[in-house]
Formats: C-alpha cells, sequence, structure tokens
C-alpha cells in the first residue's frame, strides 16, 4: 500500500514554532507594513503603559549593564568599560532633540567602537529621506509623550523586524561612549545605534563590517561588489540597469596604509571615503559617443578637478542646451567624469539592488524576488562543499526556472540575468560564544531531462559525481552574504549553497532576484511510505519451527510482553558481531509493541510476533547493505539512504529530525536504526486510518492528537 501525506517539520524542539513561523509569514508578518516586534516588545502598548503610569521605560531585553556593551574588548571590567554611566539624553543637555533639521551626515561622528562601516551606511541613508523614515519611524521625539522609549526598524533576513530600547545611552568621562551628533543635543544616531546594537547581541557585535552589510539592512535590497580593475565589460549596461531601478550605489578608492585615510590626490578625490553614484549619460563629444558617469561626495564639497569636471574646458565642446541640462541636475558635491576615466580612478563599486517595497515610483522598473528560509544541520543537510561528494548531495538544493531572456537590444546572446544572495543567519550573535562567520558559497547545475518539470526528488550524490556545475558563486568567503550576478539560457536550472566545510551548523536565507519572470521552488523528497499489506499472514503461513521457537520464549500465556520482547532482541542482536549496539531500550520495546498490537493487550500473539520478526529481518539486510565501511554503525547521510531503501521518503526537515533523535555523534546503531523504522511505520499507519479518503490531510480532534503522539 502506498501512503501519500503534506507536511513539515523541523528539527526536535523547534517544530512547532518553525510551523508558527511559516504560518505568520504566509499571513504578511514580517513585510515592511506588519515588522515583527523583536522580543515581542510593542512599542505602542509599552509607550502607552509608561505615560499612563508615569515612569520612564527600562529595557529587560537590552539592560543598561556591562554586559550589553560587549564580552571582549568591552567586556564587564574591562579598561575601556571601567567608570561607564548609562544616563538618558535629558540628563545629558537641557534641551535633548531626536532630529534637528532633518537626518544629516554631520549627524553621525563615530566613538570608541570599530563601526565605521555601519555609520557609512547610515550616512547613505541620510541622503534617502524615504528609506530614512522606514528605519527610523516618524513621530518619536523628546517633548511630546516622551516616555524614554524609542523604536527603529531593520530587515532582518528576510523579514522587518521593530526593535524597541530605552534611551539610556553608555556615557563616560561626561561623553556619550559611541555614536553622537556633531549638535551635541540631537540623539537619533546615538539611539539607532543602540537598536542595532541590541538586535545584534551587544555593542561589540558591531565591531568591524562591509557598508553593504548595513545597506541591506536599512532597505532589504541585496548588494553586489565590483572591483574596477576587473570590470565585467557591460557594467555600463549593469549601472544603468541599477539608476533605472533606484538602486544605492558606492563607490571608493582603496587605501594602501593608514595615511592614505581620507588623503586627497591630486584631482581631488578622496581615498578610503564613501562616494555615490547617481546618473550615467552618453554625450556626443567631437564626433563620437563620449560615456560620463555623475558622481557625488557626500560631503557636499571637494570635487573631481579633472576632465568633465564642474568648469572643464570639455563641456564647450558638446551642445550648450545637453550641457546646461546634465548641470542643471547636479547637486553640490556631485560632478561628472569620463566612464574610463571612473574605471581608472576608482577601486571598487557597490550596488545596493532594492527590493519592490522599497521603491518609491510605482513605475519603476525593479527585480523579481523569492526568498528561501533553510538550515545547515550536521549529519543531516550541512554536506560542506563539492571537496566533499560523500556527503555534498545533502545539502538543500533549489530549482528556479528561467523563462524569459532579457530585453537588451545590445546583446546578441540569448541569456537571462539572475542575482543569487546567499545569506548566513544570527552570526555577529554568536561572537560571544567565540564562534563567527562560516566560509559559505553555491553551485548552479543544469538539471538533465530525466529530472525537468519534477519537483519532489532531492537528487543524490550519483548525480554530482556525473554533473560538473555551469556556475557558481565567484568565491566561498567568510562574509555574512554572498552574492553573484549570473547569465544563463531559458532553462531549469539547481541551486545548491553550503559551507565550504561539511558538519557546520547555520540557519541561512537564499535569495533569488530576476530580471524578468521566473519559477523557483525548493527540491524536496515528496513524504511517502511504501507499507506492506500485513491482513495476510495467518497462523498457517507461520512455520512449525517458528511457532516453536515463539512457545519457548512467549512462556505460559502464549504472547510476548514489552520485558520479553527486550530480552528477545538483546539476546539475538549479541550474537551479530558486526553490529554496534547499545542494546534496546525498554521505550523502543514498548513502540515496537503498540505498532504491532492489534487488540490493545499490550502484548504480541504469533501472528503479530511473525509480522514484527520479518520487518526486523528484512531491516537488518538494509543496515549491513548501507553501512558502507562496514563498521557496524551507520553515518547519518548512510542512513537517510537506507531510511528510503526500507520504504520511507521523508524531507530534508523529517531528516534532520531524525538525525536528531536517533544519532550519536552522527552514527546510528542497529537498535536506533530499528526503533527509527518502527517509529515511522507506526505514524504513517496512525495517519493512514484518519485520513480514510488518501487525501493527504488529517483532522482530528484534541482526544485523538493526544493518543497518537502519546501512544505512538
Amino acid at each position: 500500500m502506498f501512503v501519500s501525506l503534506t507536511t513539515s517539520m523541523d528539527p526536535v524542539g523547534g517544530i512547532s514554532a518553525s510551523i508558527y513561523a511559516n504560518r505568520l509569514r504566509a499571513e504578511g508578518m514580517g513585510s515592511v507594513e506588519h515588522a515583527v516586534p523583536f522580543s515581542n516588545q510593542d512599542y505602542e502598548a509599552l509607550k502607552q503603559e509608561c505615560v499612563e503610569s508615569g515612569c520612564l521605560f527600562e529595557d529587560h531585553y537590552f539592560p543598561a549593564e556591562p554586559t550589553s556593551l560587549g564580552f571582549k574588548e568591552l567586556a564587564p571590567h574591562s579598561a575601556k568599560t571601567s567608570d561607564v554611566e548609562w544616563m538618558r539624553p535629558t540628563e545629558l543637555t537641557d534641551d535633548p532633540q531626536f532630529i534637528v533639521g532633518g537626518a544629516t551626515r554631520t549627524d553621525i561622528c563615530q566613538g570608541a567602537l570599530g563601526d565605521c562601516w555601519l555609520l557609512a551606511a547610515i550616512g547613505s541613508l541620510t541622503l534617502n529621506e524615504r528609506l530614512l523614515h522606514r528605519v527610523v519611524p516618524h513621530g518619536q521625539s523628546f517633548q511630546d509623550d516622551y516616555a524614554g522609549i524609542f523604536h527603529f526598524q531593520f530587515w532582518q533576513f528576510g523579514e522587518w523586524v521593530d526593535v524597541v530600547i530605552d534611551d539610556r545611552l553608555p556615557v563616560k568621562d561626561g561623553e556619550l561612549m559611541f555614536v553622537h551628533s556633531a549638535e551635541g543635543n540631537e540623539f537619533w544616531s546615538a539611539l539607532l545605534e543602540k537598536a542595532y546594537a541590541k538586535l545584534n547581541g551587544s555593542y561589540e557585535a558591531l565591531s568591524g563590517g562591509s557598508t553593504t552589510e548595513g545597506f541591506e539592512d536599512f532597505t532589504g535590497g541585496v548588494s553586489e561588489m565590483y572591483e574596477l580593475r576587473s570590470a565585467p565589460r557591460d557594467l555600463h549596461r549593469i549601472i544603468a540597469k541599477a539608476l533605472d531601478r533606484g538602486s544605492l550605489l558606492g563607490c571608493s578608492i582603496d587605501i594602501t596604509s593608514a595615511f592614505d585615510m581620507e588623503a586627497v590626490t591630486f584631482k581631488k578625490l578622496v581615498k578610503g571615503h564613501a562616494y555615490s553614484v547617481t546618473g550615467l549619460k552618453e554625450v556626443d563629444y567631437r564626433g563620437n559617443m563620449e560615456r560620463l558617469i555623475r558622481v557625488r561626495n557626500p560631503w557636499g564639497q571637494v570635487e573631481w578637478t579633472g576632465a568633465w569636471s564642474d568648469n572643464s574646458p570639455e563641456w564647450d565642446e558638446i551642445d550648450p542646451s545637453e550641457r546646461e541640462d546634465l548641470h542643471l541636475k547636479m547637486e553640490d558635491g556631485e560632478f561628472w567624469m569620463s566612464f574610463r576615466e571612473f574605471l581608472r580612478q576608482f577601486s571598487r563599486l557597490e550596488i545596493c539592488n532594492l527590493t519592490p517595497d522599497a521603491l518609491s515610483e510605482d513605475g519603476m522598473s525593479h527585480w523579481n524576488t523569492i526568498k528561501f528560509y533553510g538550515t545547515w544541520r550536521r549529519g543531516s543537510t550541512a554536506g560542506g562543499c563539492r571537496n566533499h561528494p560523500n556527503t555534498f548531495w545533502i545539502n538543500p538544493q533549489y530549482k528556479i526556472t528561467l523563462l524569459e531572456e532579457d530585453d537588451d537590444p545590445e546583446d546578441d546572446e540569448v541569456a537571462c540575468s539572475f542575482l543569487v544572495a546567499l545569506m548566513q543567519k544570527d552570526r555577529r550573535r554568536y561572537r560571544r560564544q567565540g564562534q563567527d562567520m562560516h566560509t559559505i558559497g553555491f553551485a548552479v547545475y543544469t538539471i538533465p531531462e530525466e529530472f525537468r518539470g519534477c519537483q519532489n526528488v532531492h537528487l543524490k550524490k550519483d548525480f554530482f559525481l556525473n554533473h560538473s556545475s555551469c556556475a557558481r558563486s565567484e568565491t566561498f568567503i567568510n562574509l555574512r552574504e554572498v552574492s553573484t550576478r549570473l547569465r544563463l539560457p531559458p532553462g531549469e536550472y539547481l541551486i545548491v549553497p553550503s559551507t565550504f566545510e561539511p558538519r557546520q551548523e547555520a540557519d541561512f536565507v537564499l535569495r533569488v532576484f530576476t530580471e524578468k519572470q521566473s519559477e523557483t521552488e525548493e527540491l524536496d523528497d515528496e513524504i511517502s511510505a511504501d507499507l506492506e499489506n500485513e491482513d495476510e499472514i495467518t497462523e498457517d503461513d507461520i512455520d512449525d519451527s517458528f511457532k516453536s521457537m515463539f512457545a519457548q520464549l512467549s512462556g505460559e500465556d502464549m504472547e510476548i510482553s514489552i520485558r520479553e520482547l527486550k530480552t528477545i532482541l538483546n539476546r539475538v542482536v549479541t550474537r551479530h558481531k558486526d553490529l554496534k549496539t547499545d542494546g534496546f531500550s525498554t521505550e523502543s520495546c514498548r513502540t515496537m509493541v503498540n505498532l504491532m498490537d492489534k487488540d490493545g493487550s499490550a502484548r504480541l500473539g504469533l501472528v503479530e510476533f511473525q509480522i514484527l520478526w520479518n520487518k526486523i529481518r528484512k531491516w537488518l539486510v538494509i543496515f549491513r547493505q548501507f553501512d558502507l565501511d562496514k563498521s557496524g554503525a551507520m553515518s547519518s547521510y548512510e542512513m537517510r539512504l537506507a531510511v528510503e531503501a526500507a520504504g520511507f521518503k521523508l524531507n530534508n526537515r523529517l531528516n534532520q529530525v531524525l538525525v536528531a533523535r536517533y544519532s550519536e555523534n552522527e552514527l546510528i546503531d542497529f537498535d536506533n536504526f530499528i526503533c527509527c523504522l518502527v517509529k515511522l511505520e507506526a505514524m504513517f499507519r496512525s495517519f493512514q486510518q484518519i485520513d480514510k479518503e488518501g487525501s493527504g490531510v488529517a483532522e482530528m480532534n484534541i482526544t485523538e492528537w493526544l493518543y497518537i503522539t502519546m501512544c505512538g
């Protein structure tokens, strides 16, 4: 008999929480309109409570204590944190303000924390008021209904979260320790930094990073980086499309030593400084088309003085109306330069592609986006990269179907542009435990004809041994996110995200951005079981030698109890010296009796014991078949194949559950393997009894649910 059902589970302990989270996402929770309350703190409710009670808010989730500062250089009792006080802005100045005259770059002065990457991102955010006020919600002040509580919103790993803080800030020698405003009485940037520190576990967790990380957490976009010394030949097209989509573009010049930091070149470009790209244009110059790029220095001054700068003679050679149009659209600090010169002078270009909900103009073209939430778990889905062929196939797998080629008249090649971004979650929070970023990347494979159109299949080891990748991330690297822009012909492709080494655990978000319509889905085996029909066996089918053995084992009552079954099985397995086992437990024997017991006696009669005995003999053959190294135990990925050979197809999450529950140090011994299969069969048969129509969906009341889960 064949049973199919639709269900999903997470590793033991997180099953119900994961199902609940997925349902909330389906209802729109985590979208920009419905941010998830971080730590379940509701800003409006907490503020109202404080206003009514007349008490200023104190945040017990991120307390004004040394542990909130850090764990190493900023650890409690360290030199940097001695004599630190936590003070509210109302205690620091007579006239505290949240924002004075709009948020500007001068509001962001760095303190005693190495988070300049974050401050650069905040500085860029001030250039786009609409994006800024998504992160810094309107209506906050130290005057109207002040209650010592503020909130900020950040994008985190696929969803928006609302972070509540109190306004007690760390102060040393009468000065704010970290971010502060040049104005002295303006506090939005210091409070924003505190909210971001809370999100990541501590202030010290923010030390070191890339501006693109901040870009993404403030916009929900996806970043890509180009080294201009080895820029792709179609970079101008990439820039033009990014500008058309409202993306944020930044560029910078590398520094070669600490003395270079913000050093000004002879043509007035600043090294180690973040510029933004704001325009791209072709002009007719002396009969040829000259490609120009517009760059902005957020300082509002110190501009490029080379060719095509504000007053350079090149402008005299182009049509006056065109010249006037190009100059009219410039702000202070903006300048034009030739695209060729831009590639020579600048070192790096960063593009933060915005998702549709971040764009302000409805008519603006945008990427089509899809997100997957996945996990790498030791022994079940953490297979490492292609260097590890025995385990690479157990990584999560995702299919993308590219349907339409790009609309690009300049390009003769029929290809689809898309961007793959792989992000590992919450790694800053683990720094306190001495962990940091894993080295991550991904590979892309063309799906062969025999698997096209298939969804319920997880490709196995042989496929990857016999097929090379058609594309991959440019590198495996220990950054929070790896992203790569790709161009492939229309068709079906497989994306396999992984850590570089196997057995490294993390949660991740895989995002796929396509220029044209596409279809994406996780490739995973359909959950099903091929169950034998047991009604056909009668006492007449059992041979005399088995009946004689049963009579000896069962005693006078001619039935085998849980205790007797345990004695029998452990006596049998000790004779098989090639099997590693700690012996069958009372609990596992109870599960076996519950599976086979048809009359509710909690004992096995002759026919019931014969059926169980047949199963164990069949499963012993499978165990030996998949114990490839003949060690007497199976590895977790050998077990996955063995479970499938026994007739059970499970998805990634269920395999995680089995490894968590039945393995020790990623090894499964014989008794645990048998217990696993017994439990699987028991649960499938219980489901089958309730799902009488075979629809794959079962309805049950609380009594039935408890009976199955407690007795199964």
